[in-house]
C-alpha cells in the first residue's frame, strides 16, 4: 500500500494516520503460523523538527499448536515498532537503520509485514508454565502428574 508523504517530509509539525488491515491471502505467506484474524495496522507518520518517524501497532490473533503440550489455543498479540524515514541514505551500510521515501512515497504494508516476520514468536506456548507432555509415558502434565520422572 504505498503512502504518498510528501506534506508530511516537507512540513515540520504535521503528520498523517495509519490505518489498514493484512488480510488472511497476504498471511498465507507467513509459514508455519495460522493466523485466526487479520493483522490489524495503526499508526502514524509524523514530522518533529524535521525528523520523520512511522509508528506502527499490529495487533492480532494466531491458532498456537503448543510446543511443548501439543494444545491447540488462540492467542492475542500486540506489538508497537518505530521507523526513522529520510528520503535518502548516505551509504548502503544505513539501509537496516532507516526506511527510505523514494518518490516521497512509502509502502506501509510491506513495512508492516516485515516488522510481522521479525516480531512473530519462535517458540509458541499454551501458557509461560506449561509442563509439557511426560517423555517417558507421554501424559500431559499440566492436568496429571505421573511417577515416571522421580525414580
Amino acid at each position: 500500500m504505498q503512502m504518498n508523504i510528501k506534506n508530511v517530509l516537507n512540513i515540520p509539525g504535521t503528520s498523517q494516520k495509519i490505518a489498514f488491515e493484512i488480510g488472511q491471502e497476504d498471511l498465507e505467506q507467513v509459514h508455519g503460523y495460522v493466523f485466526s484474524t487479520p493483522v490489524a495496522v495503526e499508526g502514524e507518520i509524523e514530522n518533529r523538527a524535521g525528523v520523520v518517524t512511522l509508528t506502527m501497532r499490529m495487533t492480532f490473533s494466531l491458532l498456537v499448536t503448543c510446543d511443548r503440550c501439543l494444545k491447540e489455543t488462540v492467542q492475542d498479540f500486540s506489538f508497537a515498532q518505530e521507523h526513522t524515514v529520510v528520503r535518502a541514505l548516505q551509504s548502503e551500510d544505513e539501509e537496516e537503520h532507516y526506511i527510505v521515501a523514494r518518490a516521497e512515497s512509502i509502502d506501509t504494508a510491506e513495512i508492516a509485514m516485515s516488522d510481522l516476520l521479525l516480531e512473530l514468536p519462535s517458540k509458541l506456548l499454551c501458557s509461560e508454565d506449561c509442563k509439557g507432555l511426560c517423555p517417558v509415558c507421554g501424559c500431559d502434565r499440566n492436568e496429571t502428574d505421573c511417577d515416571c520422572m522421580s525414580e
